[in-house]
């Protein structure tokens, strides 16, 4: 079955930021598309008025009885996840949960009902301080930085071990951090909260040196959909091709707000244990499948910031 043929497919955590994004572009090409999420983080709001099948619940679950959901589905997209890392220490089991252990119930699930195909939205992060920049898929991580970055490399192990079995093929797609409509969770967010409670002061974790790659959450669906290899298991980087520091964010952010904060520094070269201080995927692989970002790093923190000024409730 090719890419663009029609498709029974089901998404996990398709409520989410990323993933509802995903289900919208899906249902452009006339998949029928089922969601599962436990709206833990996700919002109906974000699949409202999409005609897809909703199924509330969490893959953790015995009870979701996740390998009568998966029968006669063409692919999984398994996007369901804590994706936390800053905060991955208050709650050390969690990654391991919501990620890692999460994951393999997925893969059971599919071995079970016999779902021919599963993508996985991994993460950049587990590269940890990535000796490569910029970093490609072949690069061995030093060591793992977080509990999200260690609990998602764990993941693609198992994923990569069930292909090997040919219980499944798989995609792993590593993502630098996506912005775009939907948008819930990272930097950009807590800056913008900050500013529409307080426009005359934005304090910044780290310096503000710390570069960091992103990407358009609508860059990113397409190539989860579109990028695929020929093997068991082929990982893909995801990312636009360069990076920018916090301070530019800072900048774009504040003149799209109209605001002309005084800037508060923590200090040092990270803001929390994990922050790694340089992300820069090479997306040559993808690349070579056919895929490009259509939307530069400042053109989506943009247009990131403008929604969420008319959507973001100040808390």
């Amino acid at each position: 079955m090719g890419v663009n043929d029609l498709k029974n497919v089901l998404v996990t955590g398709g409520a989410g930021f990323i993933g509802s994004n995903l289900v919208k572009e899906l249902l452009k090409r006339n998949h029928k598309v089922t969601v599962v999420d436990n709206l833990s983080t996700g919002d109906l709001k974000n699949l409202k008025n999409l005609e897809i099948s909703f199924v509330k619940g969490d893959v953790l679950d015995d009870g979701l009885k996740l390998t009568h959901l998966f029968r006669g589905m063409d692919e999984v997209y398994h996007l369901a996840a804590n994706a936390d890392v800053r905060d991955g220490w208050k709650h050390p089991r969690t990654d391991f949960e919501q990620n890692t252990l999460a994951t393999v119930k997925v893969l059971e699930a599919c071995a079970e009902s016999g779902v021919p195909h599963l993508v996985f939205s991994s993460t950049g992060s587990v590269y940890g301080e990535a000796l490569e920049i910029p970093t490609s898929e072949k690069a061995l991580p030093p060591g793992q930085t977080s509990l999200y970055g260690a609990s998602k490399f764990a993941a693609e192990g198992f994923i990569q071990a069930y292909a090997e079995a040919n219980k499944l093929t798989a995609t792993i797609l590593r993502f630098v951090s996506v912005l775009g409509p939907n948008y819930s969770h990272g930097h950009v967010i807590d800056f913008v909260r900050k500013l529409l409670r307080d426009p005359t002061l934005l304090e910044v974790l780290g310096n503000g040196a710390q570069k960091k790659s992103y990407m358009h959450v609508s860059d990113c669906v397409r190539g989860v959909i579109d990028v695929r290899g020929t093997g068991k298991c082929e990982v893909f980087n995801l990312g636009f091709n360069g990076y920018c520091e916090i301070n530019d964010s800072i900048k774009w952010i504040t003149e799209t707000l109209g605001v002309s904060p005084s800037l508060s520094y923590s200090g040092g070269d990270r803001g929390w244990v994990g922050d790694n201080p340089f992300i820069w995927l090479d997306t040559a692989k993808a690349s070579q499948h056919g895929w490009e970002p259509k939307f530069t790093i400042q053109e989506s923190i943009i247009e990131t910031t403008s929604w969420l000024r008319q959507n973001l409730v100040s808390k």
